[in-house]
């Protein structure tokens, strides 16, 4: 019974098109990644300053594992901090400019224990209606009354605060939203939401983990950027997405972590990071607030600008509607030598899935461009219906031309390219 019960439920995520695999990569994290032995540009990782395969974070990973082997061994409270945990606690509570931080295994784990750990069932949790799953479990496992706000609606919030000190005089009222959408890569009205929160006494929870290294003085985050940091009461980020690690943490005051060391059974129960993940942390944040940090960053908004319209930060959706057309826009540019996953429910609202892109300081132009070309071909196909990307261009219709490591548009006045690397291949 119980293994019918499986397969009628993947049936039907199947027949919905909302039915996931797994696949497997044989490639560093980077600009390139191989399925099934075929190589295509990667526009799917969050690794936004292409860190993850920097040879400084690879040989402090790997100094790390030989001085403390290949685990932690079980929860800091229990077999005691490793000096590369500790380490980069003190730097990131410096970038961060608080008193103290806090890393956890994940930066989901970072937001479910930080919620669950500071409100309580008598308490009022007010998200965006668009927050990542992190802050929604989170909420949900601190029992408190929670109440969604339009996606960056300082108007809807502002009412929704003024119910809480009406209906919950005596409740702590926690505001807790991203900073850039992971799935709409759309800034929150961060100024505007600061303000509320001052004026209702609320708490906020910014959770800037795909604005950490892309915006903000030395990738600092958006709070930075605005001049807002020091009006945040719990700043979450992650370390396994610019930072090019793994793991996530939380920095604020140092009640607040004290109160999360005792609290967070996210922090509490699980066996630390290994000291490797931490090692190779603390040399990609040296490196996020470096000169060469900066350089990264500039890039990226010099690839942003080559995409239509330009993102904020390094996220660009394409937003086509159904699950089924979707996941053919992903096959399509698939074949046509880009791997740009198609993002579905639960991910998004049903009608919203999308192809997302994540633009990464390690991409090529030439090879966005051609990514903008071929997402604008998707969105409006070309008036050629031959349905195969091998032999033709999917923006002006005209004949490719197979040409050793690149396919180009024989037309002169259409620039469509693609430009692989032929070592990877």
């Amino acid at each position: 019974m119980f293994e019918d019960h499986l397969q009628k439920t993947l049936a039907d995520l199947e027949t919905r098109h909302l039915r996931r695999r797994l696949r497997v990569s044989d490639l560093a994290t980077g600009p390139l990644v191989r399925f099934d032995n075929k190589t295509r540009h990667n526009f799917a990782s969050n690794d936004y300053l292409g860190l993850a395969a920097h040879p400084q974070v690879i040989a402090a990973a790997l100094e790390a594992a030989r001085e403390f082997g290949a685990g932690a061994g079980a929860s800091r409270l229990v077999t005691g901090t490793q000096r590369p945990h500790h380490e980069l606690e003190e730097k990131i509570a410096t970038f961060k400019n608080t008193a103290a931080a806090l890393i956890f295994g994940s930066g989901y784990a970072s937001s479910t224990g930080a919620l669950q750990a500071l409100a309580t069932k008598d308490d009022v949790i007010l998200l965006d209606k668009l927050s990542h799953a992190c802050l929604v479990d989170g909420a949900r496992l601190s029992g408190a009354t929670i109440r969604p706000f339009h996606h960056n609606d300082p108007a809807h919030l502002e009412h929704h605060l003024q119910w809480a000190r009406e209906k919950y005089p005596q409740a702590r009222v926690f505001i807790a939203t991203e900073s850039v959408f992971s799935m709409d890569g759309d800034l929150a009205p961060l100024r505007d939401i600061v303000e509320l929160k001052d004026r209702y006494g609320a708490v906020l929870l910014l959770d800037e983990a795909h604005a950490v290294g892309v915006l903000g003085r030395g990738g600092r985050g958006l709070a930075d950027q605005l001049g807002l940091a020091h009006r945040v009461e719990v700043q979450m980020g992650t370390l396994g997405k610019a930072l090019g690690s793994g793991g996530g943490y939380i920095a604020g005051s140092r009640d607040l972590i004290d109160l999360l060391v005792n609290r967070a059974r996210s922090f509490i129960f699980s066996t630390a990071p290994p000291a490797a993940t931490a090692a190779a942390a603390s040399a990609a944040l040296d490196l996020c607030a470096s000169p060469e940090g900066d350089r990264r960053r500039a890039k990226l908004r010099e690839l942003a600008v080559l995409l239509d319209p330009a993102p904020p930060a390094a996220i660009h959706p394409v937003i086509i509607g159904r699950e089924e057309d979707t996941l053919h826009g992903a096959e399509q540019m698939t074949r046509l030598g880009f791997h740009v996953p198609a993002i579905r429910p639960p991910t998004v609202p049903a009608g919203t899935s999308r192809l997302r892109v994540s633009l990464s300081a390690a991409h090529d132009p030439e090879v966005v461009r051609t990514l903008a070309a071929a997402l604008r071909a998707i969105v409006a196909p070309a008036t050629s219906q031959n349905d195969n990307p091998d032999t033709v261009c999917p923006v002006c219709g005209a004949a490719l031309i197979s040409e050793k490591c690149k396919v180009v548009c024989r037309s002169t006045t259409c620039g469509y390219r693609i430009v692989f690397n032929c070592s990877e291949f």
